[in-house]
C-alpha cells in the first residue's frame, strides 16, 4: 500500500494557493491509489512548535536519563519522523513569505532532521537514511523568482530533503500571483498544467 505525506504550510489553511494546488495533486493521487493512505500535516490547524534549547537537549539526552518533558518532546519528533519514513511520496505546499520558507516548515525540518534517525555522519560525510522516496513541492509566489538569485526556497528545500536521502524532488511554480489579474491567471494556469502532467 502506497503512502503519501502531505505537508501544508500556508497560514491560510485550505484558502492558500499552495494548499489548493497541493490538494489538487493529492486528490489525483487518491484516484490512482484507491487503497493508498494519505497523512496530512496542516500547520495552520496544528501549529508546529519551533525548536528550542530544551527540545534540542532532549534529543541529545540518552533515553534512560530523560525526564517526562524531554520524553514528550522526543516522542513528538519520533512521530513526525515515523510519518516521513512511512511515506513513498512527500507533497509540500510552499508559499513564499518574506522571500523565504514559512517558519513552521523550517520547524518541521528541525524536528525530523535527527542524526541516527533520518541521516548519519560517516567518514565520507553525511548520508541520508530516507532513500527511495519522491517529493513534490508546489511553490506559490506573489512575484517571479524561479531561476533568479531571489529564489532561496528551491535550493534550501532541495538541500534539506537530499540531506535526508530524498533526492528526487519536483517543483511546480505558480508565480506572479500579486502582479495583477492576468499574471495571476497565467501563473495558476501554468502550475495546473504542470500538476496535471505530474498526476498523469
Amino acid at each position: 500500500m502506497k503512502t503519501l505525506l502531505h505537508i501544508k504550510t500556508s497560514l491560510f489553511a485550505d484558502q492558500g494557493q499552495s494548499s489548493q494546488l497541493s490538494d489538487a495533486y493529492v486528490a489525483a493521487w487518491r484516484e490512482r491509489h484507491a487503497e493508498g493512505q494519505v497523512i496530512t500535516r496542516d500547520f495552520a490547524r496544528t501549529p508546529m512548535p519551533h525548536l528550542d534549547g530544551p527540545t534540542f537537549q532532549a534529543f541529545l539526552t540518552p533515553a534512560t536519563q530523560r525526564n517526562a518533558e524531554q520524553q514528550a518532546a522526543v516522542d513528538h519528533s519520533d512521530r513526525l519522523i515515523a510519518e516521513l519514513a512511512s511515506a513513498d511520496v512527500v507533497v509540500i505546499g510552499l508559499p513564499m513569505y518574506n522571500l523565504g520558507v514559512p517558519s513552521m516548515l523550517k520547524s518541521w525540518f528541525d524536528h525530523v532532521m535527527r542524526a541516527g534517525k533520518t541521516f548519519r555522519y560517516t567518514e565520507a560525510g553525511p548520508q541520508g537514511l530516507l532513500q527511495g522516496k519522491k517529493a513534490l513541492v508546489f511553490a506559490t509566489r506573489g512575484g517571479r523568482y524561479a531561476g533568479t538569485a531571489g529564489d532561496v526556497q528551491t535550493q534550501y528545500v532541495r538541500n534539506v530533503l537530499a540531506f535526508m536521502g530524498i533526492g528526487e524532488v519536483e517543483f511546480v511554480y505558480a508565480e506572479g500571483l500579486s502582479m495583477g489579474d492576468a499574471a495571476r491567471a497565467a501563473g495558476l494556469a501554468q502550475a495546473h498544467e504542470a500538476l496535471t502532467a505530474l498526476a498523469a
